[in-house]
């Protein structure tokens, strides 16, 4: 039977895009997506994530009353025409209300009470921003504000904004969660999700909306169906409904043509091989972490693995200690090179044993003596 033909990817119109698997990491499809772009309020994903990483850590909770300073008051003119949240100054705010205000309102002064509670002063935040970036792997990006109005040294990338909002689902699940929600009413003001894939899409559980006229409209969006998600990034586009169109255009190509397959979980045994001179004469092998592969649509049968032992291994064993090289492939090319790990522990047997192994060893061409 002929492999299922996997389209070309659609022709999206925006300045810079990508599509990727969230849970193997493939990209699906990308367009200058290396390119170092403004993201807007695309910048309060970060944000975010650093408030979820100290809650996560008990430096913080989410009732926490928070004041609210004059460089975060929704009056202050930086804000003029923005998104808002609607706080006002001298007030206390609680955290938990602040970050729906970040997530669900794309609150300006949201943001900048939230920095200024976390790291004192907004630049020392942003320092915060670029330490987590870096620590994702955001090498194209830099921050230099909580909320993403322009500066010409603020920017990031396509691919850099899936890898946050893939950390941000996979770290912080119960968090992520606010990114579905649709309305927040605060100060008697009700403010509107403006990702409307949300409505439009069931399978749409997130992330965030972004404009300024120097970024254009961009939108992160993540789906879920049947078990396999997607995360899409576009950036400048020329309008809100195209944002969402084209976003809509990268995920149901991704879902059409691809599935994700759990190849192996972590610490499930593989295979087993010989060891020579210990109290045990079975080692099992295993994967050190969970490998999913993104493929196109009904190849997952097609698939090649072979396994490479070392010859000979001789106790003690300690676990997690590589024996041998996984690699699978399709069509021959290898799509995974992953160690084979010991997945326990076996101690070294006593004098005789090791003796009677020594001599079997010898006899069998196993030991060279």
């Amino acid at each position: 039977m002929a492999a299922p033909v996997v389209p070309s990817p659609p022709q999206v119109a925006a300045a810079a895009y990508v599509l990727i698997d969230a849970d193997s990491g493939k990209v699906l499809v990308a367009q200058n997506a290396d390119q170092r772009l403004p993201p807007a309020s695309l910048t309060k994903l970060m944000t975010s994530y650093v408030l979820s990483h100290e809650l996560a850590e008990g430096r913080v909770s989410k009732e926490d009353k928070v004041l609210v300073s004059e460089n975060s008051w929704a009056q202050n003119p930086v804000f003029a025409g923005s998104s808002l949240m609607w706080i006002e100054v001298g007030k206390e705010v609680k955290l938990a209300d602040l970050h729906r205000g970040i997530v669900v309102s794309s609150g300006n002064d949201a943001t900048v009470a939230i920095a200024e509670h976390l790291a004192g002063t907004e630049s020392a935040f942003a320092d915060v921003m670029n330490g987590h970036a870096a620590e994702l792997g955001m090498h194209g990006s830099h921050f230099v504000n909580s909320h993403g109005l322009p500066d010409p040294d603020h920017y990031t990338t396509a691919y850099d904004l899936a890898r946050l909002a893939n950390a941000l689902i996979k770290d912080y699940p119960e968090d992520y969660k606010l990114y579905k929600e649709r309305e927040f009413t605060y100060n008697g003001i009700p403010q509107y999700n403006r990702n409307r894939l949300l409505v439009e899409d069931p399978s749409v559980d997130g992330l965030k909306t972004g404009y300024t006229s120097e970024a254009g409209y961009c939108l992160v969006a993540s789906a879920k169906r049947d078990g396999m998600r997607l995360i899409s990034v576009v950036l400048g586009t020329d309008s809100k409904r195209t944002r969402e169109s084209e976003s809509r255009k990268l995920l149901n190509y991704g879902f059409r043509y691809f599935e994700t397959h759990a190849l192996y979980e972590t610490g499930q045994q593989i295979t087993a091989t010989r060891v020579w001179k210990g109290l045990q004469e079975e080692l099992n092998l295993g994967v050190g972490e969970q490998i999913y592969l993104t493929l196109p649509r009904g190849r997952s049968e097609d698939l090649k693995a072979v396994m490479e032992l070392d010859e000979t291994i001789v106790a003690p064993i300690s676990k997690g200690t590589a024996y041998g090289i996984l690699r699978v492939s399709l069509d021959g090319e290898e799509l995974v090179e992953t160690p084979l790990i010991a997945l326990q522990d076996i101690a070294e047997a006593g004098f005789f044993a090791r003796l009677w192994d020594s001599i079997v060893m010898f006899i069998t061409g196993f030991l060279d003596i």
